[in-house]
């Protein structure tokens, strides 16, 4: 089914629901975010590896309960500020964690894609995350003895993905470095796929995952829909935006004058993407 963005999210995100907006480096759905940011939905169980800009401002505009998550940060700057307010001072509301690494949450989407109760792997060895995470616990093989780490399924009432390419019949095509979107997408309840282009056949790519459409709830054409992220042969990522935000974000009047002019204050994607200014590299 090809919607809008904006229905796609009315249809499919309640309050309450627990959500992945997932994509590994690239492709990660910033537009379906601000669409849910707009649209004012409460009360989300965020689950991402790196909840990245996307997730900062989410939890800064109140949307999540609850965060999933392995390495908080903003990649290759430092922190997320408002995942940080949240969780030290309660602002603008306290928000649970359950802390993985990035092995740990692929475990568990692959758990849960498989519809199995829970996800084992070798990991978390030398680390104290299980000492302040009760959902790592560990498991004995039944065939060696070997003691192994196991994770509780992930399965998001809605996964959300960004994609280069859908088909008319709604089968999605991601390529480049596709992390756990596949698994995420296998996990979901519902599935939105937001994407660049909407063609008629699906050329075959390097290190490409289809998604066939049955699997698919809604296909979203958005151009630009993974910005400032990158989309490997649409666009680069906007490394001056990731930098830029750390300065936006550390205060929290800094942050919500940002979100009320360019977000809150934008209808869509294409409008929030021309009430940008340049930011020099």
């Amino acid at each position: 089914m090809i919607l809008s963005l904006g229905d796609a999210i009315e249809r499919y995100v309640s309050d309450g629901t627990s959500i992945a907006l997932e994509g590994f480096t690239h492709l990660i759905p910033f537009a379906a975010g601000h669409e849910i940011i707009r649209q004012r939905r409460r009360g989300l169980h965020l689950i991402r590896m790196t909840p990245d800009l996307i997730y900062d401002q989410m939890i800064g505009m109140g949307c999540a309960r609850k965060l999933t998550f392995s390495w908080g940060g903003n990649p290759g700057v430092g922190s997320l500020h408002r995942l940080r307010d949240a969780v030290e001072h309660r602002w603008p509301q306290p928000l649970e964690l359950d802390e993985h690494s990035h092995a740990g949450m692929a475990a568990a989407f692959c758990a849960g894609a498989a519809r199995l109760p829970f996800g084992t792997l070798r990991g978390y060895v030398g680390t104290d995350l299980p000492a302040h995470n009760p959902n790592i616990r560990r498991v004995a093989c039944p065939f060696t003895g070997e003691m192994l780490a196991a994770v509780p399924a992930l399965n998001p009432d809605v996964t959300i993905l960004h994609a280069q390419r859908a088909d008319r019949a709604g089968n999605v095509a991601i390529h480049g470095i596709v992390g756990a979107a596949r698994e995420a997408a296998l996990a979901a309840k519902t599935l939105i796929v937001t994407v660049e282009e909407i063609v008629d056949e699906l050329a075959p790519a390097m290190n490409a995952v289809v998604l066939p459409h049955w699997i698919v709830s809604a296909v979203v054409h958005c151009r630009g829909g993974a910005y400032p992220s990158y989309a490997q042969g649409c666009y680069a990522r906007d490394n001056a935006f990731y930098r830029h935000w750390d300065s936006i974000a550390q205060q929290r009047s800094s942050f919500l004058a940002w979100m009320e002019e360019h977000v809150l204050g934008t209808s869509d994607h294409r409008a929030f993407l021309a009430s940008l200014p340049r930011v020099a590299a």
